[in-house]
């Protein structure tokens, strides 16, 4: 039997452990290697050839959004399932527009992450359980319509982080307020600089003032 080759990456060693443990007990499958730094994962994709590469969503320096569409550049058979904790169709739906063909919830079951590996192998796409294809979907056409404003696609956390961003709060000052890591928070600016089309903070907070979303002074 010919067993399914798998990449790990996550920038938490002791979670890129439990996950390498965890995916070589399984008699199907074997790990081929496993990366804390997601700028070394296009190389490595590249040079392991794996089945199928597991990507948390959010990491510091490029996000797992951006490990996708760098992969399937150079891997293009290798299928994508990301790990993440975020259940907001918003990065669903992007993580699937990507490339990505698995999108599973850090709380599901460990066995929903052996599903979508599974799946994926077979070119199935996987959502983990409560998300839904009709959501996908709703979100999709709802973002094709003609005149929808970028901001009305975005998370309820990375609204929260721009109005911070805006105001001129440090990445560790909106980690505190929020109750998220700093990493977590620089993974939503890059994604913020993606959905609205601009290239900096300045860009960020003249947009955020545009909007009326921050203050004039």
């Amino acid at each position: 039997m010919k067993r399914i080759s798998l990449f790990v990456v996550d920038d938490h060693p002791l979670v890129l452990i439990g996950l390498r443990d965890f995916l070589t007990a399984q008699r199907d499958m074997r790990v081929l290697g496993t990366e804390t730094d997601p700028a070394r994962v296009t190389e490595a994709a590249a040079r392991l050839k794996p089945d199928v590469l597991i990507v948390d969503l959010m990491m510091p320096g490029l996000s797992g959004l951006e490990v996708v569409s760098r992969v399937l550049e150079v891997r293009s058979v290798t299928r994508l399932v990301v790990l993440s904790m975020y259940s907001d169709v918003a990065y669903v739906a992007e993580a699937l527009h990507r490339g990505a063909l698995g999108y599973v919830l850090k709380c599901a079951a460990p066995e929903d992450l052996l599903r979508a590996i599974r799946a994926v192998v077979r070119g199935v796409r996987y959502l983990s359980p409560p998300l839904s294809e009709d959501e996908i979907r709703r979100y999709v056409q709802r973002a094709r319509q003609p005149g929808v404003e970028p901001y009305e696609m975005l998370t309820r956390r990375e609204r929260e982080v721009l109005q911070l961003v805006a105001r001129g709060e440090t990445s560790a000052a909106i980690a505190a307020r929020l109750g998220i890591g700093v990493r977590t928070v620089e993974s939503h600016r890059a994604n913020l600089l993606g959905k609205l089309g601009v290239r900096n903070q300045a860009a960020l907070v003249r947009y955020a003032i545009r909007h009326g979303l921050a203050p004039l002074e």
